[in-house]
């Protein structure tokens, strides 16, 4: 992965999107030495965002400039509030915050992808509108 991250960096100035697979080891390994932006997906729940701590912390000591959070599986309020309330604790912003969506699972099962499955979902439009904020921000 990062032999490839850095032959899309020397190649173009373009924003590059990559979604790892949850965990330290692609930080850990230099993965995001290019990286000025990391967006850690954390869920409403203790083992989540304690992986979530982790992951903050690590990239911290890597020099990553901007790191945000994106609230995920969120049911109730009272999801989002201890995703957020984790946030505020650690001084991150939440740039996202995506529903428990049904049809997550359902375009799985079906082995499609969730945008083409079901594009109006409501997990979809807040990915959407996710990636709209920020790549408008220049990020």
């Amino acid at each position: 992965m990062r032999g490839v991250l850095n032959g899309l960096v020397a190649e173009t100035a373009r924003t590059t999107i990559v979604d790892l697979e949850a965990g330290l080891e692609h930080l850990s390994r230099g993965t995001a030495r290019h990286v000025d932006t990391l967006l850690i997906v954390g869920e409403p729940y203790f083992k989540s965002l304690e992986t979530a701590s982790r992951s903050f912390a690590l990239a911290r000591d890597l020099g990553i400039e901007r790191i945000g959070m994106v609230a995920n599986k969120v049911r109730t309020p009272r999801d989002e509030a201890a995703v957020r309330e984790f946030a505020d604790r650690h001084g991150l912003v939440v740039e996202g915050v995506v529903p428990f969506d049904d049809a997550v699972q359902a375009a799985d099962e079906h082995g499609a992808a969730l945008i083409d499955y079901r594009p109006a979902a409501p997990s979809v439009a807040a990915i959407r509108r996710l990636a709209d904020g920020v790549l408008a921000a220049g990020r």
